[in-house]
């Protein structure tokens, strides 16, 4: 027996299943192939596990859906309806806060002076902590500029606000007007409604950089 032998044998591919689907059903946040795989026991395949469950929850009252780089059980998109007598009443965010978040997402990862730049005001200390408590946005890696200024990136906890997979499925204007989430107004640093036309094919600048430190 090498080193790297497990001590017991291996669970059965469906017993790893079983335990996929208790933890993300258990599990409050998301959770990484890495963070089920500490649970797990040494030798278990935590992706094959999870891939069997999203294909047995193909079609039912919940999915398994990934969240950034984590997975997650939520309820399927077409009965969030019936859920929505327990949704808590949130206060609404400012313009400015709607503002800065819009120029995070869309423009990440980005500067607290680039974000300026778009708006053409000076940014709150108090917009910029208020979407970190929301913990929406987070730092992510400095700038190899003068001042090596930090940037802003939304988090895996904005993603699963807003039920997306990654950043790149964020909607484009015409969807956030049709939902009632945006006025006329443009927002700073999004196209106009001249823009409308390619707003699709457009890809957020430094997306690929999402989650990196």
């Amino acid at each position: 027996m090498t080193d790297d032998a497990p001590l017991f044998p291996v669970p059965p591919l469906a017993e790893q299943e079983r335990m996929v689907e208790a933890m993300l059903f258990a599990s409050a946040a998301p959770l990484s192939l890495r963070d089920m795989e500490r649970r797990m026991p040494r030798g278990c395949d935590p992706a094959e596990a999870l891939m069997l469950l999203r294909r047995r929850y193909e079609g039912r009252g919940v999915h398994v859906t990934r969240v950034g780089d984590a997975w997650a059980i939520r309820t399927a998109p077409d009965l969030g309806h019936l859920m929505s007598h327990e949704t808590l009443e949130q206060k609404k965010l400012s313009r400015a806060a709607v503002e800065t978040l819009a120029i995070i997402a869309y423009h990440q990862p980005v500067t607290r002076a680039e974000i300026e730049e778009i708006r053409g005001v000076a940014v709150s200390r108090g917009t910029i902590d208020q979407l970190l408590e929301l913990e929406w946005i987070r730092l992510g890696r400095r700038r190899m500029t003068p001042g090596r200024p930090v940037t802003f990136v939304v988090t895996e906890g904005f993603l699963d606000h807003f039920g997306l997979e990654t950043a790149r499925d964020l909607p484009g204007l015409r969807e956030l007007r049709a939902a009632g989430l945006l006025d006329s107004k443009p927002l700073p640093g999004t196209p106009g409604p001249e823009d409308e036309e390619d707003e699709d094919d457009d890809i957020p600048v430094g997306q690929s950089e999402l989650f990196e430190d």
